[in-house]
């Protein structure tokens, strides 16, 4: 967490701070800039976490530490830290050496090594406690694939704009005049929108076990409204997935500047004039295919939610007991399934495999076998060994 949350925060600030917009800009140079700046952060951060971490196991009223103090604080934050630090260098070994993102790839490890346990879960169930039968085996099973084909169908999605190039004579070449398109995703802004509002609203539930909130009832009774599978917290969950999605694209793809890059450039998009009619088509469409993503982010986010404690709209005020009255209790209660295959876990899983597979495939079509296996030397393919 704090190696990711550094790249957020660096990444935001590329486009607030001047200097770390021209070292993005620099090429190779200023990217090894901002990562080193990543890795000073990231400590930082994980000295910062693990102070934290250490002050709630030693505030814990169950005694979980037995010989608190200093050495106590020294021991968290050195083992902490330097755990996140080993793994930082694993992921860029990773990435420098191999193939697909380092980090991420060691993100999806950490989650799929879960799914035996998941399967172990659904087996019991079933077969040992006999708490669900077959077709409620097979709803859950058909439910899984429909999930990841949802999410495989909206991250391959995009919007293509047309863009048009006018011939230009340069001494005696003719040069442009070809056609090409503009793609923009549907989910361009990834995880981070989800990471973000869930950050915000897991303060609230971090203040919650203080003496200070504790002993105040109008406080406990307010935060108790925005735990988790309450309407409240579903209501600012969605709202802040929404808000990010769009703040997030507006940082990374700006309309005006790719409307004037086009125009130097002899671009135009056919049927728009260029310039200020261009950005403005182009926003208009970047605010319907973000606005789709937010909903889509949303609805999978909130998927392992209503798996595990359903909604419980019985606490809503004036119709909370007609709807506890009529509601199924899967709706209000939920099934408590430990739904391995939706929310963030499963976007991150198929995301990185699905760019670990177009890297591999890039690699393939390039024959440049060397990123395999840098030490053993070229391995021939088909054509090279004839």
């Amino acid at each position: 967490m704090p190696y990711i949350t550094s790249s957020i925060i660096l990444q935001l600030l590329t486009v607030v701070v001047p200097t770390l917009e021209k070292l993005q800009k620099e090429g190779e140079l200023g990217r090894r800039k901002i990562t080193q700046w990543t890795r000073y952060l990231t400590v930082a951060l994980g000295i910062a976490q693990s102070f934290g971490i250490a002050y709630g196991l030693q505030s814990m009223q169950d005694n979980v530490v037995i010989n608190p103090g200093v050495g106590f604080y020294a021991l968290t934050i050195l083992s902490l830290t330097t755990g996140t630090a080993f793994i930082m260098w694993l992921g860029e070994q990773v990435t420098e050496r191999g193939i697909g993102n380092g980090m991420s790839l060691i993100i999806f490890t950490g989650i799929v090594v879960g799914l035996p346990s998941a399967i172990g879960n659904l087996y019991t169930n079933v077969f040992i406690t006999h708490e669900w039968n077959i077709v409620e085996l097979a709803l859950i099973l058909v439910m899984m694939v429909a999930v990841v084909a949802f999410i495989i169908l909206v991250e391959m999605g995009e919007r293509r704009i047309p863009v048009q190039y006018a011939k230009r004579v340069i001494g005696r070449r003719v040069m442009g005049g070809q056609s090409t398109h503009m793609p923009l995703k549907v989910n361009a802004g990834g995880v981070i929108p989800v990471i973000f509002a869930s950050s915000i609203l897991a303060f609230p539930q971090t203040i919650a076990n203080t003496p200070f909130v504790k002993n105040n009832a109008w406080l406990s009774s307010i935060l108790r409204s925005v735990q988790h599978a309450e309407p409240l917290y579903i209501l600012f969950f969605i709202a802040l997935i929404v808000f990010f999605c769009f703040f997030y694209v507006s940082i990374i793809f700006n309309p005006n500047e790719a409307a004037d890059n086009m125009r130097k450039y002899g671009g135009f998009i056919p049927g728009i004039r260029p310039g200020r009619s261009t950005s403005d088509y182009m926003n208009t469409i970047l605010t319907r295919i973000t606005f789709v993503g937010a909903i889509y982010l949303s609805i999978l986010c909130l998927i392992p939610d209503v798996m595990i404690s359903g909604i419980h709209l019985q606490h809503l005020p004036v119709v909370g007991d007609v709807i506890d009255r009529y509601f199924p209790r899967f709706i209000l209660e939920g099934l408590n399934v430990q739904f391995y295959f939706g929310g963030t876990s499963l976007l991150i899983v198929v995301g990185v495999a699905m760019d670990t597979l177009n890297q591999i495939e890039a690699q393939l079509i390039m024959r440049h076998y060397e990123g395999f296996t840098p030490r053993a030397g070229r391995i021939r393919g088909r054509r090279g060994s004839a």
